[in-house]
C-alpha cells in the first residue's frame, strides 16, 4: 500500500514539474514575443488602393519580411492618391504608396517639406479597358463616339487613358465622352448599373465584371502605353533624413517581395497573397496575378530612373496637368533601392 501511495506520489509530482515547466516555457515564450514586438519599430504605410497590382508587397507581408527587417507594418488604405498625400503631409502616415504625380504637384505647390519618391514598385498601368458587349477584334476607333467612364481628371488612370488614345490619333475631348466624375473606386458598380458603353477598371473589377457577364476585357492599358512609373513609395524630405536606417529596411524588404514575384509562377504568388483578399477565390486572384505577370507589370527592382520619371512629366504635360516641370534630382531618390539591388 505504501509502495503504491508513494508511486502516486512520485507520478503526482513529476505531473506537476512538468506542468510547471511548461507553464515557464509558455511563459518564457510569451516574454520572448513581447520583446521580439518590442524590437520591432512600428510604420505606417498608407496605400492609394488595395489591389492585386500591388503584389509584391503584399508577398512582403504575408512573408513576414518587414517583420525580419524589424519593421512593425500598420497598412492603411487611402482610397485615393488625395487622401494618402494628405496623411503623409500630416504625419498621419509614414510612408505613401501611389501615383508619383502627386509628389509633383505638391512640389509645384511650393511645400517645404515635400514627398520624395524612393522605390517604384509597377512599372506598366494596371488597369484594363471593359466593353458592355465582346468585341472580336477591337479597334481604338471603336471608342469614337462612346461614353468611357474614366476616373478622376488628373489622376494616372485617367491620364495614362488619355495618352493612349493621343498615340492612336482619338481626340479625348471630342471623340469620346470621358465621365470624371466618378472615383475610381466606384466605376464598376456604375458600369454594372448600366452607366457609359467601356470603363476603365483596375482589378478585381474588370475580372469581377466579366465574372458576372457585366462587361468585357477588350485591353490592356498597360501593355498600351509602355512602361510608365505608374505607382512609387514616398516619404517626407525631413523622414527620409531623419530614418534612413528604417527606409532602407523597408525597402530591403520590398526588394525581397520584388525577387518572390520574379522567380514563382502566378499560382504560387496567388496562394502567399490571398489572406489579403479574402473577397476573392484563389482561382479568380490568379487570373488577375497572371494578366498582370504576363504583361511585366513588376520591376525587376525598385529603382526610380529618370528616363521613367521625365516620361511621367510628358504624360502631365500632355494632359494639361503640369504648368512647370521639376527636377528629377528634388522628387526622386534612388540610394534605397540601389543597396537593397545589390
Amino acid at each position: 500500500m505504501k509502495k503504491k501511495l508513494l508511486s502516486a506520489l512520485l507520478v503526482a509530482a513529476l505531473a506537476a514539474s512538468v506542468l510547471a515547466g511548461c507553464a515557464k516555457e509558455e511563459t518564457g515564450s510569451s516574454e520572448s514575443d513581447k520583446k521580439e514586438e518590442t524590437r520591432l519599430t512600428k510604420v505606417t504605410l498608407n496605400e492609394v488602393a488595395h489591389s492585386i497590382f500591388y503584389a509584391p508587397m503584399y508577398v512582403a507581408v504575408e512573408e513576414d519580411y518587414f517583420k525580419d527587417e524589424g519593421i512593425d507594418l500598420e497598412l492603411v488604405t487611402g482610397f485615393g492618391a488625395d487622401k494618402t498625400m494628405t496623411a503623409v503631409l500630416s504625419g498621419q502616415a509614414d510612408i505613401g504608396f501611389m501615383g508619383s504625380e502627386s509628389s509633383i504637384y505638391t512640389y509645384n505647390e511650393g511645400a517645404k517639406d515635400y514627398v520624395v519618391n524612393f522605390a517604384q514598385l509597377t512599372q506598366r498601368a494596371g488597369n484594363f479597358l471593359v466593353s458592355r458587349e465582346p468585341i472580336e477584334d477591337f479597334s481604338w476607333e471603336d471608342l469614337k463616339g462612346k461614353t468611357v467612364l474614366g476616373g478622376r481628371k488628373g489622376g494616372m488612370p485617367e491620364m495614362v487613358f488619355e495618352y493612349i488614345l493621343k498615340q492612336n490619333d482619338i481626340d479625348p475631348e471630342k471623340d469620346v465622352m470621358i465621365n470624371q466624375n466618378i472615383d475610381f473606386g466606384s466605376t464598376a458598380a456604375a458600369f454594372s448599373g448600366g452607366q457609359g458603353d467601356f470603363t476603365v477598371e483596375f482589378e478585381p473589377g474588370a475580372t469581377t465584371l466579366e465574372a458576372a457577364g457585366k462587361g468585357y476585357v477588350v485591353a490592356s492599358l498597360g501593355k498600351e502605353s509602355g512602361y510608365v512609373p505608374y505607382t512609387a513609395f514616398s516619404a517626407k524630405k525631413s523622414y527620409l533624413e531623419e530614418h534612413p536606417d528604417l527606409i532602407q529596411s523597408f525597402t530591403d524588404a520590398l526588394q525581397k517581395g520584388m525577387d518572390y514575384v520574379n522567380t514563382h509562377t502566378p499560382e504560387e504568388i496567388a496562394k502567399v497573397i490571398q489572406p489579403q483578399f479574402k473577397e476573392n477565390d484563389l482561382e479568380t486572384i490568379t487570373t488577375i496575378v497572371s494578366r498582370y505577370y504576363e504583361q511585366k507589370t513588376w520591376k525587376e527592382d525598385l529603382i526610380f530612373n529618370q528616363d521613367s520619371f521625365e516620361l511621367l512629366q510628358d504624360i502631365l504635360e500632355d494632359a494639361g496637368e503640369l504648368d512647370s516641370r521639376t527636377p528629377y534630382e528634388d522628387l526622386v531618390t534612388t540610394e534605397f533601392a540601389k543597396k537593397a539591388a545589390k
